[in-house]
């Protein structure tokens, strides 16, 4: 995928996040307003997710995070369910290739061993497949929850402690992100939510602490590569100080 000229010109001189975690909301409505099922819409917003991705690579992104399936996502209808789970592993299995030439590294976070089986082994595919990838990561956040994971890293920690690995006087916040899902990743500089939402909804709550927040007026499948610039170009204009007084 190549920007258009306009975007170019738009990026210049802008300070590119590195780490972009996006909030892929607003699938169901747009179905409703176009008169589709909420799975036609699931599936719409999957065709965006590969655009964020393109997008990404495009202006030098190093890490995208996105919100595929949460931890309370189990209450919506069976139906609904299957064939989320059904997509997900759909377009990673139609989409793994390309992700390789492309040197994406593939990543997923959450709860996995609650996921179909067929799921589960197509993620430790795609992670051992794309290991070596560099252009960019992409953090597939599949039964996850914020919430989720700081228990499941506390009772990682209390383990280690017990087992004598650690004394509790080591346990800082530092050692705490050392037991999340994917420690390795930056924390977000940019969280992007689409629909007009305000709401961090139970996403990467230990890893946002100072991540700047752009909400978008559209819905999840009409975003685009112009719709990443634009949440770019407004954490531009952010002074980021980290809790610091303004100079």
């Amino acid at each position: 995928m190549d920007l258009d000229e306009e975007i170019q010109q738009r990026l210049e001189g802008l300070k590119i996040p590195s780490h972009i975690a996006v909030i892929m909301d607003g699938n169901g409505r747009w179905a409703e307003e176009h008169g589709l099922t909420r799975l036609q819409g699931h599936a719409a917003g999957r065709r965006a997710a590969k655009r964020l991705v393109d997008a990404a690579i495009e202006v030098g992104v190093q890490v995208v995070s996105v919100y595929a399936f949460s931890t309370e996502n189990w209450s919506r209808s069976e139906n609904e369910i299957e064939g989320l789970m059904a997509l997900i592993e759909e377009a990673l299995r139609q989409e793994l290739k390309e992700l390789q030439e492309q040197q994406v590294r593939v990543v997923a976070s959450g709860r996995l061993s609650q996921l179909p089986s067929s799921l589960q082994e197509l993620l430790a595919k795609s992670e051992r497949d794309t290991a070596d990838n560099r252009d960019l990561t992409l953090n597939l956040c599949i039964n996850y929850g914020g919430r989720a994971e700081i228990a499941d890293a506390a009772a990682a920690i209390a383990t280690d402690a017990v087992a004598g690995k650690i004394a509790p006087s080591e346990i800082d916040t530092e050692l705490v992100a050392t037991y999340l899902y994917h420690p390795e990743l930056p924390d977000p500089d940019l969280l992007i939510r689409t629909s007009g939402e305000l709401r961090i909804s139970n996403f990467l709550l230990y890893q946002l602490a100072y991540s700047e927040m752009v909400v978008l007026p559209v819905y999840w499948p009409d975003f685009d590569a112009s719709s990443l610039l634009e949440a770019i170009e407004e954490f531009n204009e952010r002074k980021r100080r980290f809790g610091a007084r303004p100079s």
